[in-house]
């Protein structure tokens, strides 16, 4: 006799974690929700995931494999800069439309709770091959960061409803990555650069 076909499957539970994160933050995401939410008991989840540790780190994969799907097509872009610009607002709108996931990403959790660096960094190389076409390699992870941390910080400020002065946010985090984009390329290390012959 053949075993009973699964109920469930990674993707469908990691999906409805997702949801329920969305809907009512970290501490919605229990076994037991989850279960609840696929259709099965909370002891099958364990045939899929080990502990909520382990599906908290799944989720976050996920939302990282999302986001880096949605960055990579940036990487091609013939002009760096404008590539780079695009980047930062294809971001910001993957964070809006993701806020609870987002924040996840940042959280201070355990390590095993989180994913791991190497999907941390397939998710962000774009806006690191981006910075080394636009600085060039030597100078290209200071820039990658600088991008980001700007990012991460402004976004970070919105979703908390920080800006409460008034004004167009939406110009005003234009502004800051036409600000940052525009520096870092003028500031650029005369001769350094990844396409020049040899650099390779």
């Amino acid at each position: 006799m053949s075993p009973a076909p699964a109920r469930t499957s990674n993707a469908e539970i990691v999906a409805a974690g997702r949801a329920l994160l969305e809907a009512g933050g970290l501490g919605a995401v229990t076994m037991q929700a989850v279960a609840a939410r696929v259709g099965v008991r909370a002891p099958s989840l364990y045939k899929h995931f080990p502990n909520r540790g382990a599906l908290i780190a799944a989720i976050a994969t996920a939302t990282l494999d999302e986001l880096g799907q949605r960055l990579a097509p940036l990487s091609h872009e013939p002009d760096a800069a404008a590539g780079l610009r695009e980047l930062a607002l294809t971001y910001r709108a993957f964070a809006w439309a993701n806020p609870r996931a987002f924040e996840l990403l940042s959280m201070n959790l355990p390590l095993d709770w989180r994913a791991s660096v190497e999907d941390t960094a397939r998710a962000t190389a774009p806006v690191l091959t981006l910075a080394e076409r636009l600085v060039g390699r030597q100078q290209a992870l200071e820039a990658a960061r600088l991008i980001t941390a700007f990012a991460n910080g402004f976004i970070g400020m919105e979703l908390a409803g920080a800006f409460r002065l008034g004004g167009d946010i939406d110009e005003a985090y234009r502004y800051g990555v036409n600000v940052l984009v525009d520096a870092i390329t003028r500031d650029r290390t005369p001769g350094v650069d990844s396409d020049a012959p040899g650099s390779g």
